[in-house]
């Protein structure tokens, strides 16, 4: 276990959501200049014969918005960790322009990384007909509620090609805030989150066995080089502790739980509906984030649609490694790749 913060977070990452929501610091709306600068490097990608993953940044050359991609960069590592880019004009633009858009902007930002056994680097977050009922089916594939957490990235990216007809809500919460209130009100939890857990891999393993869980406890928190660092997912550390044969106990349960309900409470998180065109950037090592479940159009064109890019930043923090090994693929690896892999949909 490594060292135990016994001080409070006070710098930007430790915000609460009224104070977000009063202050629209952290929300850009793109100017016509900038999307007219998208516009150009897209189609200076495409007129070489790129299509999407196919290029890094150096390929993909940004005037105005490059400065607007720095600041965000820093926003996510040292400030707020929460970004609201607005009003990215979708329709004027065909899918592959989108996503060779959105691709330049996270290579920009440092380095995509696969998201699922089936190696994607930008996920569909879709309704797909499954149920989160069965242990190994991954919310973003339904259109049911999703709890508190974070992903196994720096930081993860939702563009929003629709939304839906009713519900599908984010909330985020800061994870440096949550401490402060544990560190305030129920210290004796802070040793457990710190120890760690066996993280359900849900079937997305370098094994592809649908019991693999990490290897190593990965700390809840992690306070590594003077950076305080959350990584947290309630389902899948208490099914990745049964899956261990070694389930929680009374306090560990509690602990997870706690750190559920701070992220929930109303002092504490901010509620926002992401509209067509909105990109919502978030350092997954300060923030939480959750998701109200939603009801979609009849029609498939108008489902409720999102693109998750999942990005290592380029002036991302040192990690521990008990922190940093999160997917059996290394420090920082991505999801393994399995052959013939596909979303779980059942037993």
């Amino acid at each position: 276990m490594g060292d135990l913060l016994r001080t409070e977070i006070t710098d930007r990452s430790a915000w609460k959501g009224a104070e977000l929501a009063a202050d629209d610091s952290w929300v850009h709306r793109f100017s016509d200049d900038e999307i007219a600068d998208i516009r150009a490097a897209v189609g200076a990608v495409r007129s070489r014969g790129l299509g999407p993953f196919d290029f890094g940044a150096e390929d993909f050359p940004l005037r105005c918005f490059g400065e607007v991609i720095e600041g965000i960069g820093d926003d996510l590592e040292n400030g707020t960790g929460i970004v609201l880019l607005r009003g990215f004009p979708v329709d004027d633009f065909e899918i592959d322009e989108v996503r060779t858009f959105y691709w330049g902007l996270g290579s920009h930002l440092g380095t995509p990384i696969r998201q699922n056994a089936k190696g994607e680097y930008m996920a569909e977050v879709t309704d797909r007909g499954y149920d989160r009922a069965n242990n190994n089916v991954r919310g973003y594939t339904t259109h049911q509620r999703q709890r508190p957490h974070c992903d196994n990235a720096d930081a993860v990216g939702l563009l929003c090609i629709h939304p839906a007809k009713s519900g599908g809500e984010s909330m985020i919460a800061s994870s440096m805030t949550i401490y402060n209130e544990i560190l305030r009100t129920r210290p004796e939890f802070l040793e457990p989150l710190s120890a760690g857990f066996h993280f359900d891999l849900r079937g997305e393993g370098v094994t592809g066995a649908r019991n693999e869980v990490t290897r190593n406890r990965v700390p809840v928190f992690s306070y590594f080089q003077g950076r305080l660092s959350c990584r947290y997912n309630g389902k899948t550390i208490i099914d990745g502790m049964e899956k261990a044969g070694s389930p929680l106990s009374p306090l560990e349960l509690e602990a997870v739980e706690y750190v559920r309900e701070l992220a929930c409470r109303d002092d504490i998180r901010l509620d926002l509906k992401l509209a067509k065109g909105d990109i919502l950037l978030l350092c997954n090592h300060s923030t939480l984030h959750a998701r109200e479940p939603f009801e979609d159009y009849p029609e498939p064109a108008r489902k409720r649609r999102m693109l998750r890019l999942w990005v290592h930043l380029a002036n991302g923090r040192a990690l521990a490694p008990e922190f940093a090994e999160r997917n059996n693929t290394g420090p920082r690896g991505g999801v393994a790749v399995t052959e013939g892999a596909g979303y779980w949909a059942g037993p």
